[in-house]
């Protein structure tokens, strides 16, 4: 509900117009009505008077419908585009901790299929305001008609919307059963796509990926679905049979207890059936609406698992002195694993402008080791000290501005985004040396082409690094694509080129044979710190 509250209050002056206008239309159509009841009963000289208001008011019905069509386009696209950038800035102000929880399929359902059945709500606003005002008119028409009629036809749309209301309960509940498994489904329809290698290297495993992943979600999204709008369905057919059952009722029973004579009864056959078409359509917006509903609530449920982060970056990367962690540890469940995964209390510090090589087996927690010192991750307990000044909620985002970071599961943008455009010159340098001047050039700050090997989009992403001059690199698993030259040139020139900058270096890696480069060795196994966590003199 705040989420509809925020998009009223938005819209200032305009949804209260387009409403407004709508429902003059309504009106003007059940004006319509009266005037053709008239019509049938008048003399010639009075047609040619009946004939001219026919004509303005036909002409109000359909300027009116088209400037709220417009306004509620209007409203619907720009409600779309102004959920889908706070949604946006939801995303990017929350925790990369929080991130990780809600999960990208979730966030894309929101930002695409949930906005489009908003913008679908509001495009077919104007036609519900339209035939609620036509409803609403005709009702009044038979209140000069006949006041009893009018009185058993407010009781018979009472019973219609109890049905209509009870029905439409339960086809919201399935709906939002199916919107919540088309998230299983995205991911799904993801991995078909990251997967694609696999599986076409191995034709039982793709058989057997649509047959027991994708085939069961795409049917349980059906039966639900399907089961919410024939319940949709139903109430609409609910709602039309409640209406005939008025108008057989009122024609042939009451017209004749009331003793209503022929004009009256014209009067009533005419409203009746002008009123079957108004009722049918504003019935069958039921799915629009409740799917509107449903879609509102998954927004604001987004939201509410994505508090922002607070957020004070410097504007300046303040150099440091030394980086401290005390008894900093932290817990996660681990896939494929009962339990969670433990890693620290540790303890140990950086120095500015030493390269240190942080090493341990597969599983040891070393990326996680990697997140929790770049700020990503906040510790569960203990703390991080930068030159003597603990790291709090507030001040993460600032700190994790000393570093640059190459994660083994990086994401290449394809421009160099935060970067001035002088540094432009130097991209180009970084480009020749780090050999990747003949695939790849740089022109306005984008890259020409990212259709490269995992190695050289990897050196691409040492080059963002690099640009970046922070005072803290990190660096995981970035040798591991690299071919033997290259690997050399990383370990014995460019990392000691960032030292002789003065940056603080951490490099995960595996490579045995360059340990004796770095000032330290840390060694993690089974997210501790190892008796191997010495300085490279003492480990010799």
């Amino acid at each position: 509900m705040p989420l509809i509250v925020s998009l009223i209050r938005s819209s200032r002056w305009l949804l209260p117009v387009a409403l407004l206008v709508s429902l003059l239309s309504g009106f003007a159509n059940a004006a319509l009505v009266a005037l053709i009841n008239q019509a049938l009963r008048a003399t010639g000289a009075q047609l040619a008077t009946l004939g001219l208001r026919f004509l303005l008011l036909g002409l109000v019905v359909l300027v009116t419908r088209v400037v709220s069509q417009t306004l509620f386009m209007y409203l619907g696209q720009r409600a779309k585009a102004r959920l889908r950038m706070q949604t946006i800035d939801r995303l990017a102000r929350a925790s990369f901790r929080d991130l990780e929880q809600c999960g990208a399929a979730r966030a894309m359902g929101a930002l695409t299929q949930d906005l489009d059945s908003i913008v679908i709500f509001f495009v077919s606003l104007p036609s519900i305001a339209m035939q609620g005002a036509v409803i609403a008119g005709c009702l009044v028409y038979l209140g000069v008609l006949s006041v009893p009629i009018l009185v058993f036809a407010l009781a018979v749309i009472g019973i219609g919307s109890l049905g209509t209301h009870l029905v439409g309960a339960r086809a919201l509940r399935h709906l939002r059963a199916s919107r919540a498994r088309e998230d299983d489904l995205l991911r799904q329809f993801r991995a078909l796509f990251d997967g694609a290698k696999e599986l076409k290297l191995h034709h039982a495993r793709a058989q057997a990926f649509v047959a027991r992943e994708l085939a069961p979600h795409v049917e349980a999204v059906r039966i639900q679905r399907t089961r919410g709008y024939v319940l949709n369905a139903f109430a609409a057919s609910w709602g039309t049979l409640v209406l005939f059952g008025f108008v057989g009722l009122t024609i042939f029973v009451l017209a004749r207890d009331f003793h209503a004579d022929a004009s009256v009864m014209s009067g009533y056959a005419l409203v009746f059936l002008y009123l079957i078409m108004p009722v049918e359509g504003l019935l069958a917006a039921l799915p629009t609406v409740g799917a509107a509903r449903v879609a509102f609530e998954r927004i604001a449920q987004l939201e509410a698992k994505l508090p922002p982060e607070p957020s004070h970056a410097a504007a300046l990367v303040p150099a440091f002195e030394r980086i401290v962690f005390e008894g900093v540890s932290h817990r996660y469940a681990r896939e494929s694993e009962d339990g969670f995964f433990t890693l620290g209390p540790l303890d140990l510090a950086f120095e500015a402008g030493e390269l240190v090589f942080l090493v341990g087996g597969n599983g040891s927690g070393k990326t996680t080791f990697a997140k929790l010192l770049v700020g990503l991750y906040a510790p569960e307990a203990g703390r991080i000290l930068v030159d003597g000044v603990a790291v709090e909620a507030a001040t993460r985002a600032a700190y994790r501005q000393r570093f640059s970071v190459v994660f083994s599961d990086f994401h290449l943008f394809d421009s160099l985004l935060g970067l001035p455009p002088e540094r432009d010159a130097e991209a180009r340098a970084l480009l020749a040396a780090l050999q990747l001047d003949h695939k790849v050039r740089i022109e306005n700050g984008t890259f020409s082409t990212l259709a490269l090997s995992q190695g050289q989009r990897k050196r691409l992403a040492l080059l963002v690094a690099m640009l970046e001059d922070r005072p803290f690199y990190v660096f995981d698993e970035w040798a591991a694509d690299q071919d033997p030259a290259f690997k050399d040139v990383f370990y014995r020139t460019l990392l000691p080129q960032l030292k002789a900058l003065g940056k603080t270096v951490l490099v995960i890696t595996h490579d045995d044979r360059y340990f004796p480069l770095a000032d330290r060795l840390v060694k993690l196994d089974s997210g501790q710190l190892s008796a191997g966590s010495l300085p490279m003199a003492d480990a010799a």
